[in-house]
């Protein structure tokens, strides 16, 4: 018996489509406020793990934002200081960020997931005056006061009460009435408002900063190409120091009067989505391959299942097609609430997803799109819409965002390059790559290259530093085949490079990582003992199959099968500069 195969049908193709109105804003302080007016009793945020202020309405929310706002300045903090935030996905924490737009004061984000030196180094490179944190990273500044010369105040997120040289935020929100709550100052959306440092190790990490006229541009943009209502629930599980997270899965749904639910863990999404009955969910490519792969294992394994689905699959694009747009959720209705029964749309970012999986969800009914950006473009630049996408594409530019290609070579294949009112200003204290970044004319060299089709759809290819040059002088893009090596369901991840051959072209060499269920389970079904033999058999058979479909100049010769996963940046992407080269890698079998 064959496994169930899904296929996409032609993308809904309707550039034309009007834009979706929504009311303007200048700063993410008249958000917030307009959002109070207009949504105040509705629920804003809410945690799914215990915190000290596990969830607050609209009007809560800013309740507790002036609060924190007139404690600070009671600390003498003043207007431009800069506060470091660091901590899991969480109200407090977007207390936090709220309440520096609010009141005048930039924000800088840090990356939880980063060791305590890489911490350290980037509080200290912001000029940060206090930190703010959750219980979990305490530890990092319970001794640090001499490399931290700058900070003058800790502010916990967990304490109930101040302890030591640690301030509990609850207790200091608490101290202040609301007859005492200091007057939000004028905002200059212009102005310098978050620093956000890309992922990097010492010295590598660049700062990049971000105004609120960048981030409300953006999400101004965003939802007039994608729907939002006030009663769409989004459940946060992305890190949402990332600006990916914190601009369309934090900032974007309290714009719209949505709510939000932060998850417990990756682990427990499913529950979450059941708990939070979510409407929307924004993940990265690897979470949905991993949720797609799920999927199609459950459905294979049973043998009714791979009966019935097929044409389940087949009716449903008739039904489509014959205009009930509704028929894969109806026909999958089961399947639907396993993730809640709730969900109407995924949407993907911070790398590109594999068309197949994108098209896979969709015809079971879960509606999804992919944008593109970068954290020094607010962050997003192009988008897919409901009434017109294509899931090899990463998108439309949003309205008023400019994309060029610059210097396209035979193919159309050249830098992005963008220009509008989401572009940042430059990295923090950094003019050298500030100046590499923008030039004069104010474009933004992206490093990724790409083309722009005859409907307008922007395509990437890869980045500009990853791409490798054959024998022949064409240019290879490693991530087109790592999409290709990734399809299998016998390998978890992979990463593609070239090594110099002296001779001014590079050899085509892969990484591997196997998925280890997948292959247990085909070591069982051949009754094959696993050996590393036998799992390099595996992989060269995977990755010849993947060659056939490629040209001569573009075929991996080399491939090395890693024993542990590739670190990761907080989007998922491979951190490439980390991987070493193994010197007796395996070579694969022409054909």
């Amino acid at each position: 018996m064959h496994a169930i195969s899904f296929t996409q049908p032609p993308p809904v193709m309707n550039t034309k489509a009007p834009l979706f109105d929504t009311h303007s804003i200048d700063s993410i302080q008249d958000m917030l406020l307009q959002s109070v007016r207009e949504h105040g009793k509705r629920r804003a945020l809410t945690d799914f793990n215990p915190t000290p202020i596990p969830e607050a309405s609209y009007e809560e929310l800013l309740q507790h934002v002036q609060a924190l706002g007139t404690a600070l300045f009671k600390l003498g903090i003043k207007e431009r200081s800069h506060i470091a935030l660091i901590g899991e996905n969480r109200v407090q924490w977007g207390i936090a960020y709220l309440t520096a737009a609010c009141y005048n004061l930039v924000i800088v984000p840090v990356d939880k997931n980063l060791n305590k030196t890489e911490v350290l180094n980037i509080i200290h490179e912001s000029d940060a005056e206090a930190v703010i944190f959750s219980g979990t990273y305490a530890s990092h500044f319970e001794t640090t006061h001499q490399s931290l010369k700058k900070i003058r105040h800790y502010i916990h997120m967990d304490l109930l009460a101040d302890e030591g040289d640690f301030l509990s935020m609850k207790a200091m929100m608490d101290r202040v009435s609301p007859e005492q709550y200091r007057i939000m100052p004028t905002v200059k959306p212009e102005e310098l408002s978050i620093i956000v440092f890309t992922s990097g190790s010492l010295g590598r990490a660049k700062g990049v900063m971000l105004t609120q006229k960048n981030i409300v541009t953006d999400l101004m943009g965003m939802v007039k190409m994608v729907r939002l209502i006030p009663e769409d629930r989004f459940l946060s599980v992305l890190p949402i120091h990332h600006t990916y997270e914190c601009t369309c899965g934090f900032l974007c749904p309290l714009y719209k009067g949505c709510s939000v639910f932060f998850a417990r863990s990756l682990k427990t999404i499913l529950d979450d989505l059941k708990k939070s009955r979510a409407t929307i969910l924004l993940g990265v490519p690897l979470l949905y391959e991993k949720m797609y792969r799920n999927i199609k294992k459950g459905m294979n394994e049973k043998l009714a299942t791979r009966i019935l689905v097929p044409p389940m699959l087949g009716a449903s694009r008739l039904l489509k097609k014959a205009g009930w747009k509704q028929a894969p959720r109806k026909l999958f209705g089961t399947l639907h609430e396993k993730f809640g029964g709730h969900i109407r749309l995924f949407i993907a970012g911070g790398a590109a997803p594999d068309p197949q999986i994108a098209a896979g969800l969709r015809n079971l009914g879960f509606m999804f799109l992919q944008g593109y950006g970068l954290t020094e473009t607010a962050p997003i630049l192009t988008l897919n819409r409901l009434e017109a996408f294509k899931d090899e594409a990463a998108g439309l530019p949003l309205p008023g965002v400019t994309i060029k290609i610059h210097e396209p070579d035979e193919n159309g294949v050249g830098e992005v390059w963008a220009k509008g009112d989401n572009v940042m200003p430059g990295y923090y204290k950094n003019d050298e790559a500030t100046r590499e970044a923008i030039d004069r004319e104010g474009w933004f060299h992206t490093g990724d290259l790409g083309y722009i089709d005859k409907d307008g759809f922007l395509h990437i290819s890869g980045r500009k530093k990853n791409v490798i040059i054959a024998a022949n002088g064409k240019n290879v893009f490693p991530e087109e085949i790592e999409d290709l090596l990734n399809r299998s369901p016998l390998i978890q991840e992979s990463m593609v490079y070239g090594e110099s051959t002296g001779d001014y072209n590079e050899k085509i060499k892969a990484q591997v990582v196997v998925d280890g269920e997948a292959l247990i389970s085909r070591s069982e079904a051949k009754k094959q003992k696993i050996t590393e033999d036998w799992i390099r058999q595996v992989v060269r058979t995977e990755i010849n199959k993947v060659n056939k479909q490629l040209p001569s100049y573009k075929r991996i010769q080399d491939f090395l099968v890693r024993e542990e996963e590739f670190a990761k940046t907080t989007t998922q992407k491979i951190k490439r500069y980390m991987v070493g080269k193994d010197p007796s890698p395996v070579t694969t079998e022409e054909h």
